[in-house]
């Protein structure tokens, strides 16, 4: 019987075997791939490859509906082809699945290669092939084991990263180094899908950094590596490994010639490098592991060969786990020295690297920073953009107050060349830089004067007001700065190529003229006549060439300079006269309606054109004993801070801390002092206010030339940037449109960032404010952080921002919600930080003009 049966079999297969060779004959064999490859790079056009590629498409499409398995393999192969020029190729999913269930290994090859391509965790069809794994995984090749984990470790999904976690764990364990490589790596996609998985991997783990084989020991540093950013309990855990990591970390360093992992004379420098960061990552704030790792850092840093980018990429990943670490000072010395060097290589790409990393490490050791100076200010003359973007942010973050002068004189003649996109950063970078740390205030003027001089018209608006205001509170300059201004004016041979220095030096001019009529010892200028000012004048605003915000700030100037300068008023009011017939609706209205100046309204002349009272700057919110704080939430987190605290303000339920508005004020609108918020409780003008208090917007249904009396606030950015406001004179934007219930309120625009206050509901006990923050630069915002306080009566919920970086001319959003029981005037205190062009920023103060309609 038996005999028979194996007879019935031969002849079964014969039969079958002579079946195939018939439909063999009968079918035609389908292209090869190479031979596809061919057709491809043949056709001429796109059009042709398009026709090549949907025809063989369609051949395989017809092949797959007919079950065709002899040339499966063949057919999905040509598809990943198709694939990866770009074409749709989704129709073979299943396709790749019924190959990786075959037992040839040449179709689970093509089949395991498709599910990588084709394939993802988004995709439902990937789960079916979980099984097939589980099966290959356990299989007894390794090449077949080693084909399924690659699969496992590029599509893993999180549901099939539980199933099969357990499988990889006991491949970890295998004797074979050729799985155990795989198998770790394969752990290191399962734990980032399910870091909840981790412990299983823990025990295994240690026994892989005793592993003679390189590609298994780095396999199983990648490995430790994530599980100890993950998680700060498996952190604590690793650091019982330092001393192994140190030794074989020098080994590799000590170790003679190995053909095996030499490269370019190095000793394996792929493993060398994931060892330093997993050192970076166990030594960071733990002076005992640092201390373990110091000495082989050193080493590290001595030994490694600088003349081939090997060694320059294993000093630079030494460098940054040695500023990572708490290492030595004289370890951090060398480190920077290291970088130094960078900056001394041929190779743009480490000088670009160097110029960033020492940007990060300034704040750490700016000591040792500062003696690569010279070298820093070299690559500012580098042709590279991007080397030059990186040198600019390190000089502003070098500058202090030991070396302000020669910096600034550097980056003077940096200015003057440089590209326009660099122009407008680097201004505004300046003025942030000698505002804080110039030597004196005659110094400080002069800068941004040379600042304005180089810079061309590429000058934000910033730099302009920031400018404005310096000369409004140096009161002891004020003759020698108006002095400068003429002389500047004088010696610009076209005025239009530098418009905001004009803007500038026609200010001071309107509001000092008279200091012109005066000599000027410290710059030896002579007295001016008041005829030659005023011809100068005409020649600009009649001028083409000029912007009409130029002839704004001019035209307000020369009607200034009427109460200044007496003996040629009429030429004045001729030159203002004309404008009431100009083009242009702004400068028309202006002529207009200052002409009134010098008819009608005659007698109001003087008291409404007299000089501005001093800007003054904005008061910090620092803590210091004499300085109520209040609790202030930063992204929803409170923090309460115990100071000592004004009584009289307690009693009242207000901690006000006197700080003044965050707005960069305009002129008009001035800030309220530090018992502004006193007198608004309390209903009374106690006169020791310094300056009156932002008006409650009103509507206004027409315009008069009573409103140049007072501020008129802006509840809408400004079409001018808030020229009108500087300039004392009349703000026209906020009649475009009708007010609105309740307007917009600007609280904050200072450093190229603006936050504007909406209200979208109204509850005299719940105000919901929608904080729009504006990027008015031409590059991002980063770390965008608002804080904000309110008295003790109210509380407050504060959401977090809709981003932490604000693109270029874009905004985010965060949503701000004051519940105020008792319907008490609405006051909130603000603090903001941010890094914009590579400068941090923080800024202070305090909003008090709040709509009453949000509390009454």
């Amino acid at each position: 019987m038996a005999d028979t049966a194996k007879m019935v079999d031969l002849i079964n297969n014969a039969r079958q075997m002579v079946t195939e060779a018939v439909d063999r004959v009968k079918m035609p064999t389908p292209m090869r791939l190479r031979d596809l490859i061919r057709q491809i790079r043949a056709a001429r056009t796109a059009a042709d490859e398009r026709a090549v590629i949907n025809k063989e498409c369609a051949y395989i499409r017809n092949a797959f509906r007919e079950e065709d398995t002899m040339w499966r393999c063949r057919n999905v192969a040509k598809l990943l082809y198709i694939h990866m020029l770009g074409y749709p190729a989704h129709f073979g999913q299943l396709e790749c699945l019924k190959l990786i269930a075959s037992a040839k290994f040449t179709d689970k090859r093509i089949g395991y290669l498709g599910a990588m391509l084709l394939l993802d965790e988004r995709q439902d069809v990937h789960l079916l092939i979980t099984n097939c794994l589980k099966n290959d995984l356990n299989s007894s090749t390794q090449f077949v084991v080693g084909l399924a984990l690659c699969t496992l470790g590029s599509i893993a999904s999180s549901e099939m990263a539980r199933d099969l976690a357990p499988e990889i764990e006991k491949l970890l364990k295998s004797s074979n180094a050729y799985i155990r490589k795989k198998a770790a790596l394969c752990a290191f996609r399962i734990i980032k899908k399910v870091p909840e998985l981790m412990e299983m991997y823990i025990p295994v783990t240690r026994s892989l950094l005793s592993e003679k084989n390189h590609g298994v020991l780095i396999t199983g540093i990648v490995l430790i590596n994530e599980m100890a950013e993950r998680s700060p309990d498996t952190l604590q855990h690793y650091k019982r490994v330092v001393p192994n990591l140190v030794r074989i970390l020098k080994n590799l360093i000590m170790s003679g010639y190995s053909p095996e992992h030499d490269v370019s004379g190095i000793s394996d420098p792929f493993l060398q490098i994931k060892i330093l960061r997993l050192l970076r990552v166990l030594g960071k704030n733990d002076p005992s592991a640092s201390e373990t790792m110091n000495d082989i850092l050193a080493q590290v840093a001595t030994n490694t060969e600088t003349s081939k980018n090997v060694g320059n990429a294993i000093l630079y990943e030494t460098v940054l786990s040695i500023m990572d670490i708490d290492s030595e000072s004289g370890l951090r010395v060398l480190a920077v020295n290291i970088l130094g060097r960078f900056l001394l290589n041929n190779d743009k790409n480490i000088r670009y690297v160097a110029l960033n990393t020492l940007l990060k490490t300034v704040n750490v050791d700016g000591t040792a920073v500062q003696r690569h100076r010279s070298t820093i200010l070299e690559c500012l003359k580098d042709p590279d953009v991007t080397i030059k973007k990186r040198a600019m942010e390190l000089c502003f973050a070098l500058i202090n107050s030991s070396n302000i002068k020669s910096m600034v004189k550097e980056l003077l003649v940096f200015l003057k060349t440089a590209e326009p996109e660099f122009k407008q950063q680097c201004s505004s970078n300046m003025m942030i830089a000698a505002d804080q740390h110039s030597p004196d205030r005659k110094w400080h003027i002069d800068t941004i004067y040379d600042v304005l001089k180089n810079s061309g018209n590429t000058v934000r608006d910033d730099v302009i007001f920031n400018t404005i205001q310096l000369i409004s509170e140096s009161t002891e300059h004020q003759r020698y700065t108006v002095h400068l201004s003429w002389r500047t004016l004088l010696s610009t041979e076209h005025c239009s190529e530098f418009q905001p220095l004009t803007q500038v030096c026609c200010w001071c001019i309107g509001e000092y003229g008279n200091s012109l009529k005066e000599s000027c010892a410290e710059l030896e200028s002579a007295a001016v006549t008041e005829s030659e000012v005023v011809a100068w004048y005409q020649t600009i605003i009649w001028s083409a060439n000029i912007s009409v915000v130029t002839k704004q700030y001019a035209l307000m100037s020369l009607t200034k300079l009427s109460t200044r300068f007496t003996g040629v008023t009429s030429s004045i009011q001729q030159t203002i006269d004309a404008f009431g017939s100009h083009l242009d609706v702004d400068l028309q209205q202006r002529g207009v309606e200052f002409g009134q100046l010098f008819r009608s309204q005659v007698a109001m002349r003087p008291q409404l054109l007299e000089p501005m009272p001093p800007m003054e700057r904005d008061k910090s919110l620092a803590v210091t004993p004499a300085t109520p704080t209040a609790t202030v939430k930063e992204n929803g987190v409170t923090e309460v801070a115990q100071e000592e605290r004004n009584p009289i303000l307690d009693l009242l339920g207000l901690d006000d801390g006197g700080a003044s508005s965050l707005l960069s004020q305009p002129a008009g609108v001035t800030t309220t002092s530090s018992t502004s918020a006193l007198d608004d409780i309390l209903g009374l003008n106690l006169g020791s206010s310094s300056a009156p208090t932002l008006p409650t917007m009103q509507p206004q249904s027409s315009l008069s030339l009573l409103d140049l009396a007072a501020p008129t606030p802006n509840t809408t950015p400004a079409v001018n940037g808030g020229l009108d406001n500087l300039l004392n004179g009349l703000d026209t934007s906020s009649l475009a449109t009708p007010a609105a219930e309740v307007p917009p309120l600007t609280a904050y625009e200072k450093h190229g960032l603006r936050v504007v206050f909406t209200f979208p509901s109204i509850n005299p006990t719940t105000t919901t404010i929608t904080l729009l923050a504006h990027n008015l630069t031409n590059g991002p915002i980063q770390d965008f952080v608002f804080q904000a306080a309110v008295p003790k009566s109210m509380a407050l919920a504060l959401a977090p921002p809709s981003s932490p970086m604000i693109p270029a001319g874009g905004s985010v959003t965060q949503q701000l919600e004051v519940t105020n029981p008792n319907k008490a005037v609405l006051k909130m205190k603000l603090k903001l930080g941010f890094v914009a062009g590579g400068i941090p920023i923080s800024d202070q103060g305090e909003v008090a003009a709040f709509p009453t309609v949000l509390y009454s």
